[in-house]
């Protein structure tokens, strides 16, 4: 059966009435709670997990709700976010708590919710806000108003077939969590040399460092090349490129400054600086792995309290391990094969996450869209 005939077969003939969020849900703001009395970790006196505006802030030792509730986050950046919670539970100030009355599933809010997108609704601060009061004037969509036994029943089976997408992408997540730990564990083992079993030499010794050239966006023409400056991402795209492939990029300024990237694609590079080590005695791979592998002491080397940068003097003193051409080819298949895994966009787990992701967000969408009165009366 179709996604569309599904629908129409699960709602046929059903009435869906719009009450505001205040009639079928209870919200208040959680409490105040020191700082002092969180502890990070939990133990047997902290044991309730303590929930601020975007997740769990730590433990307490008295929780301040139980239940299936869910929980919106009203202050900050993220203000709008909606979580779900099951238990005991501590709600900070930061947190809006949400209890469902009789004639509505507390999942189905979620989704519904969720699908809302209530930070668009927050005040236009340096501190965005979520007030409670414009949360509950909002709209929510209840199937079957007039039979709360059927309501139920269908709200339940709609809020099924989107967990099913949920718990889905959740134990991918977990996957992945439980491969980058893998993946991290397998690099420090295979770039750990024994004294006196490879030698070392200073990097600046057995490669060249090219500096990038400066560009505008204004400048560029009509093309598909990246522009890759100080950061993980593109910052736009040219007709020329200044660097063929098989290219380790370091960030040389910026919030990322440091940020080691390789490209295997012409590129132009610009607020960066390029690697190039001898192919007679290194891979260029290799040396990526290598460096990636030292990435949170390379963040370590940013200078400058305005606009951090990395210098490549301090670089070209790094010292690198040279085992044979074979074993680093060896080294390099292995942890190519967990890189793709746990970090591509176009393959492996993040993939496979977005897909699901985009799987939930269509079928959210299909399945909650109901109709206001004034959109069937138009």
């Amino acid at each position: 059966m179709s996604s569309v005939s599904f629908m129409a077969k699960l709602l046929d003939g059903v009435v869906v009435e719009w009450k505001a969020l205040g009639e079928v849900l209870h919200m208040r703001a959680g409490q105040h709670i020191s700082a002092s009395n969180i502890m990070q970790e939990p133990d047997e006196h902290y044991v309730y997990p303590c929930f601020g505006g975007n997740g769990i802030r730590g433990f307490v030792k008295k929780n301040s709700h139980d239940g299936a509730h869910l929980l919106i986050g009203r202050q900050g950046a993220l203000c709008g976010n909606v979580q779900r919670t099951r238990g005991k539970f501590y709600a900070t100030e930061h947190a809006v708590v949400v209890t469902a009355k009789d004639c509505i599933d507390i999942d189905w809010a979620f989704h519904v919710l969720t699908l809302m997108n209530l930070n668009q609704y927050a005040s236009q601060s340096a501190q965005p806000g979520l007030a409670v009061g414009k949360i509950e004037n909002l709209e929510i969509p209840i199937p079957c108003p007039d039979n709360p036994k059927k309501s139920l029943e269908i709200q339940a089976e709609i809020v099924r077939i989107l967990d099913a997408f949920t718990k889905l992408t959740a134990e991918l997540t977990a996957e992945l969590t439980a491969r980058k730990k893998q993946y991290n564990y397998y690099r420090d083992q295979l770039l750990s040399f024994e004294e006196g079993k490879v030698v070392w030499k200073m990097l600046g010794g057995v490669a060249e460092f090219r500096r990038g050239t400066a560009i505008t966006q204004k400048q560029t023409t009509v093309g598909d090349i990246p522009v890759v400056a100080n950061g993980p991402t593109p910052t736009y795209l040219h007709g020329e490129s200044n660097r063929e492939g098989e290219t380790i990029v370091i960030a040389r300024s910026g919030a990322y400054a440091g940020y080691v990237s390789f490209w295997n694609q012409p590129i132009f590079l610009t607020d960066a600086f390029s690697v190039h080590p001898d192919s007679k005695i290194l891979k260029s791979k290799f040396v990526y792995h290598f460096l990636q592998n030292k990435q949170e002491h390379i963040h370590t080397m940013k200078k400058g309290a305005g606009v951090p940068h990395v210098r490549v003097k301090e670089f070209e003193l790094y010292d690198i391990p040279i085992p044979s051409l074979d074993e680093q080819a060896r080294i390099v298949a292995i942890l190519d094969k967990f890189d793709t895994l746990t970090n591509s966009l176009t393959e492996g787990l993040p993939r496979e996450i977005e897909l699901r992701q985009k799987q939930y967000a269509y079928y959210r969408d299909l399945l909650l869209n109901f109709p206001k009165p004034e959109e069937v009366a138009a």
